[in-house]
């Protein structure tokens, strides 16, 4: 049977119907609210025909219809058009990653709050380092006469410091010199990359600092060699409580317990990681039996070219796939460039 564009219509229709009422379409709602041209009875047929293709279901006897996870997903991939977030959404998004902030942490938790406001789902930002991190810049700055704040950047955006004692003859002139000799000598080298005839160098021109010098090499060997796991951030989890779907008891003990596993969410979220643009996964296509009642929409963002994580929504099959797509692509490339401009501030 195929596919055509009468049918493609009634899709739609019964798509966004029930997505905004999350109640089962009949054809004479079809017929009063989208002006298609055609008959209650037409509609009807063509939804007879879409059932039998397995687009649509019967939730129960004498119901409306419903899209199926096969509906939703031709949806997306045939049928979807695009939204555009306002202007005063997108000011609202700059404005949020143009405030000052302290660290890579920060920024992200701004992510999923502001994914959660956008969306009415639950957003979920997955923050990873895969492989080995590579130096990207030093800092010691005086803060009394006999203590200085050592300051380490990796190129993913983790940040290490530590206080450090000093003899009070050190000035802060010394300790630019000693971090613009280990800035120039080890800017993007990873462990495996800095060899012994570098750090002979490096002690050589400066010698007459070696205790600041061991302290520092030892922030960086530790910043280096060290294992990062994988972290979550959520933002509004109590979102998915203003569901229809997850009203029952039972479902939102089960949401919640889900949300509760780091590890989990992190593997779905990691299946697209390396994936182009924006990833949608729809109920059963969510690796996890818990999960089908849910859909995901999550994509990568980066850093110079370089997956850092993801950011996704998670919410019913029910969701708004046009709008999360829009949000969580938007939201992606903004956190790329929001976190890009914060590496290059604390690598000036």
């Amino acid at each position: 049977m195929k596919m055509d564009s009468r049918k493609q219509q009634i899709l739609i229709a019964i798509i966004h119907d029930y997505i905004a009422t999350a109640e089962p379409v009949g054809s004479r709602t079809i017929a009063r609210k989208y002006k298609l041209g055609i008959s209650p009875a037409t509609i009807r047929n063509e939804m007879a025909d879409l059932e039998e293709m397995g687009y649509i279901e019967q939730p129960y006897t004498s119901a409306g219809r419903v899209p199926s996870e096969r509906g939703y997903r031709y949806y997306v991939d045939y049928l979807m058009q695009r939204e555009e977030l306002t202007r005063e959404e997108q000011g609202l998004v700059r404005q949020s990653y143009e405030a000052k902030v302290k660290g890579v942490g920060e920024i992200i938790q701004y992510t999923g709050k502001l994914m959660a406001q956008l969306t009415n789902c639950t957003a979920v930002v997955l923050s990873t380092q895969r492989g080995t991190s590579a130096f990207r810049h030093i800092q010691l700055v005086q803060m009394t006469p006999e203590k200085a704040l050592l300051i380490v950047v990796m190129d993913n955006g983790t940040v290490h410091h530590r206080l450090i004692e000093m003899s009070d003859s050190i000035t802060q002139s010394d300790l630019d010199t000693i971090s613009a000799v280990l800035n120039a000598k080890l800017q993007g080298r990873t462990m495996e990359r800095i060899k012994m005839t570098l750090l002979n160098e490096i002690y050589f021109e400066l010698a007459k600092h070696e205790h600041i010098l061991n302290m520092a090499m030892e922030l960086v060997d530790h910043s280096l060699s060290m294992d990062v796991e994988d972290k979550i951030y959520l933002g509004g989890v109590f979102n998915i409580l203003n569901q229809p779907e997850f009203h029952n008891v039972d479902k939102v003990k089960t949401m919640l317990g889900i949300l509760e596993q780091e590890k989990m969410l992190g593997n779905i979220m990691a299946d697209g990681f390396h994936s182009d643009g924006v990833t949608v996964r729809i109920g059963g296509e969510i690796s996890n039996d818990q999960m089908r009642d849910c859909s995901m929409v999550m994509a990568t963002y980066s850093v110079k070219g370089k997956p850092q994580g993801s950011v996704g929504v998670l919410g019913p099959t029910r969701m708004d796939y046009a709008r999360m797509v829009t949000v969580v692509d938007y939201m992606t490339k903004n956190l790329s460039l929001a976190l890009e401009r914060f590496l290059r501030g604390c690598g000036k």
